[in-house]
């Protein structure tokens, strides 16, 4: 007999033993408890921003939708805050900013969290710049961590620290923390920039267009993650993939030992963060921020 409720970090759970992800049998409860270790790290870095969800009632084998407004019936845990659209009018999107939203996550099967790049309090500058190295299912990804690293020193020679993320996928993340003072044309201009000089530098390993037919044999960086209103996955984000893989911040040396995008499930994340004496991401700081001369420079190469 199934238990019809049960609490995880004060969140009521509705039909816990149900399977989320069939393949490993991992439950509500399962997926709650993995969100619960996981919460001052995730907070870190996505508390107080808007988030998009990937919704799954049912488990990654049924229907699934995205989600990025407050509806009925969800946890009080989620938050709204009123934001401009493209056509002028305003509507109330999603945010967390403690651990019973995270939870509460699971209780509605959102398997992924998807976070916009600026905070609820200062969305018109962002908090992030990030590239998607996204690749064709032919490349290996050795050759995508090798990519990781070359993106990582173009920003370093710009003045900017970086830091890798396994995405539970094929690709990976590359992020440089900014501190908002820069515009999202600005960061926009800079990152469209330095995509697009891969791609004239080697056209036979990167674009810098989102073209399905013309990314054979190579990765695509997707810059377009930094504008207004677009997400990216958040840091230690379940995603709704066969097997439950965790998007997962790494060091750029612990990177190089790694042999696939999807290396980290919620089962060894929480007991990786448990084992971890010093953050991944160790000196994440978003005092950054890019000059304007670099970005023209950037921009005129």
């Amino acid at each position: 007999m199934t238990e019809q409720n049960a609490v995880v970090a004060g969140v009521t759970l509705t039909h816990p033993d149900k399977v989320l992800y069939p393949e490993v049998g991992l439950t509500k409860r399962q997926l709650a408890e993995y969100l619960a270790a996981i919460a001052e790290p995730f907070l870190r870095h996505a508390a107080n921003h808007p988030l998009s969800l990937v919704r799954c009632p049912d488990g990654i084998g049924d229907k699934c939708f995205y989600q990025k407004h407050l509806s009925a019936r969800m946890p009080k845990g989620f938050k709204t805050v009123s934001i401009r659209e493209k056509d002028g009018g305003k509507a109330d999107y999603l945010y967390i900013d403690d651990i019973a939203g995270l939870v509460g996550a699971a209780q509605i099967g959102a398997l992924e969290l998807h976070l916009w790049g600026a905070p609820k309090d200062d969305l018109e500058h962002p908090d992030r710049l990030v590239f998607d190295l996204d690749p064709d299912e032919s490349v290996p990804f050795a050759e995508v961590r090798t990519a990781a690293g070359d993106l990582h020193d173009v920003l370093a020679a710009a003045d900017l620290d970086s830091f890798a993320m396994l995405t539970g996928g094929k690709g990976i993340h590359v992020i440089a923390p900014l501190s908002g003072r820069n515009s999202w044309d600005e960061v926009k201009t800079f990152a469209q920039a330095i995509a697009q000089g891969f791609a004239a530098r080697e056209p036979d390993r990167f674009l810098a267009t989102a073209s399905k037919a013309k990314r054979k044999n190579r990765i695509f960086i997707d810059w377009l993650r930094n504008e207004r209103g677009a997400t990216a996955v958040a840091p230690y984000s379940p995603r709704a993939r066969t097997g439950a893989p965790v998007a997962a911040p790494v060091s750029w040396k612990e990177l190089a030992r790694l042999d696939g995008a999807n290396a980290f499930d919620t089962v060894s994340m929480a007991k990786r963060l448990k084992r971890l004496k010093s953050d991944p991401w160790q000196g994440y700081d978003h005092g950054q921020f890019i000059g304007k001369a670099t970005i023209k420079a950037v921009a005129a190469a």
